[in-house]
């Protein structure tokens, strides 16, 4: 569902992402993770095609996406959804009208079926009867839960999430590792999930990816990158455990 071949990415005279290869079948979730200005979010843009790569190609359901022109590339987006890191809702906009944007803006369905469809992918996210909130009316969770009913609004084939757990208590990010299963498991979604908590990453993955200085320095099942003889990767997702005061 997802190829990435020989990636380059700089700013300026910084190189960023250095030689990414790898490939997400369909239905899999993969997680990346890796230390701040790894490139991990920067990646995400790439296959969204919010950034172009200065080399290498881009596969997302076997189409080349890195020299696309822009309305070609939104026709590619329309299979795609993403959950922005700070959820990027319009504060303006009430929740229903959130989920119902694109559908408003890409599609040619009437305000009913708009209206039904927004409806149950806030059922699907456990926020039923919350469509006239407005978004400074919800807590942080929920609102991640509103960004994810967005992006599924169109029933796209692969989702992208940056960082869904940040800024949220454990339990509420346990909530949100639930619905990332779900949707694999009841919309059949390729996901590709960035994430710096390792406790939802062995939970949700079906590989993991790690990104160190811009290199891509190891991919496996979670048990693989447990067992990693890397001493990058084992320092990474053992720091949070040997921290001492």
């Amino acid at each position: 569902m997802i190829k990435v071949v020989n990636i380059y990415k700089s700013f300026k005279d910084r190189l960023i992402l250095n030689n990414i290869n790898f490939e997400v079948n369909k239905g899999e979730t993969l997680v990346i993770i890796g230390g701040s200005g790894s490139g991990k979010s920067t990646l995400l843009k790439l296959l969204i095609g919010l950034l172009r790569p200065e080399q290498g190609q881009i596969f997302i359901d076997g189409k080349e996406i890195s020299k696309l022109k822009e309305e070609e590339l939104d026709k590619v987006r329309l299979n795609m959804g993403m959950v922005f890191q700070y959820s990027a809702l319009f504060d303006s906009m009430s929740v229903g009208d959130n989920v119902g944007f694109g559908l408003q803006e890409h599609s040619k369905l009437s305000a009913k079926e708009i209206k039904e469809i927004v409806e149950e992918k806030l059922n699907l996210v456990g926020l039923s009867g919350f469509a006239n909130y407005m978004p400074n009316e919800l807590s942080g969770g929920m609102k991640k839960r509103v960004s994810l009913a967005r992006a599924i609004a169109f029933e796209p084939k692969i989702l992208l999430y940056d960082e869904p757990s940040s800024g949220l208590d454990p339990v509420t990010s346990a909530k949100i590792d639930e619905l990332i299963v779900q949707m694999q498991k009841l919309l059949g979604v390729t996901s590709i999930v960035v994430t710096h908590d390792m406790k939802s990453a062995f939970y949700i993955a079906d590989r993991i990816a790690m990104l160190y200085q811009g290199e891509m320095i190891a991919i496996g099942t979670p048990d693989e990158i447990r067992n990693s003889t890397d001493s990058r990767v084992l320092e990474f997702i053992n720091v949070s455990q040997i921290r001492k005061r």
